[in-house]
């Protein structure tokens, strides 16, 4: 008797190895975006910089006003303007520790040059070098500020208003980037607000809470005065 011939389907073979195959790749970009989001890199390290929360922590107060802030954001230069000399006058009476958490949530805003996180990252920088310089540098690089849509000041600008509030040595900090992926982790934590759930600047919270601002700082601050 004859032995009946197999036929193989090879058709059927390949797109079975053509589907293993898509399914390898498919893991292998989950791990490595996983892994990308988990990276965070290195933290600064300063007895200023809280490396969980990522507040530059100004004061001793017992209680706590955090502020969220994009140096983008031009709605977060006009709370500076409004609020800071009353944070200020609440740090220096030993009232408030203040945490400032500079983030990126609008790099989209600067033509491709991500100017939220390289301020974010300069600011880091500062924080960590010349913790005394960091409120001064903040608030030179709202004075600086460039318009949303532009390419925001460039590494070098942003290195030479540091020189010019008292830090120096954060050159290779700034152009290197060295806190980017911190930046990226804390935006990433930074609480969305209750009411619409989306994350905005500035976002404020007092002792954990947040504060709802109405733009006269002795009203929304007043229990801090009391």
């Amino acid at each position: 008797m004859a032995t009946a011939t197999r036929k193989v389907n090879w058709f059927a073979i390949l797109v079975s190895v053509a589907v293993v195959l898509a399914l390898v790749v498919t893991a292998a970009i989950v791990v490595w975006s996983n892994n990308a989001t988990d990276d965070a890199g290195p933290a600064p390290q300063s007895a200023s910089i809280n490396a969980e929360t990522g507040a530059i922590e100004v004061g001793t107060g017992e209680q706590t006003l955090d502020t969220y802030i994009d140096f983008m954001c031009p709605i977060c230069n006009q709370f500076e303007q409004a609020y800071g000399e009353s944070m200020q006058q609440l740090v220096d009476d030993g009232t408030i520790t203040l945490g400032i958490h500079p983030i990126a949530i609008l790099d989209r805003y600067s033509q491709g040059t991500e100017y939220s996180t390289r301020a974010a990252n300069a600011m880091y920088c500062v924080a960590e070098t010349a913790p005394d310089s960091a409120v001064s540098y903040m608030q030179a690089l709202y004075a600086n500020q460039p318009a949303e849509g532009s390419s925001g000041l460039t590494d070098a600008q942003l290195i030479e208003i540091a020189g010019s509030v008292g830090a120096e040595g954060v050159d290779a900090c700034v152009s290197e980037q060295r806190y980017s992926g911190f930046v990226s982790s804390m935006t990433q934590q930074t609480p969305p607000n209750p009411e619409t759930g989306r994350v905005g600047t500035p976002t404020v919270l007092l002792n954990g809470e947040f504060l709802q601002l109405t733009g006269d700082p002795l009203v929304d601050l007043a229990p801090l005065f009391s």
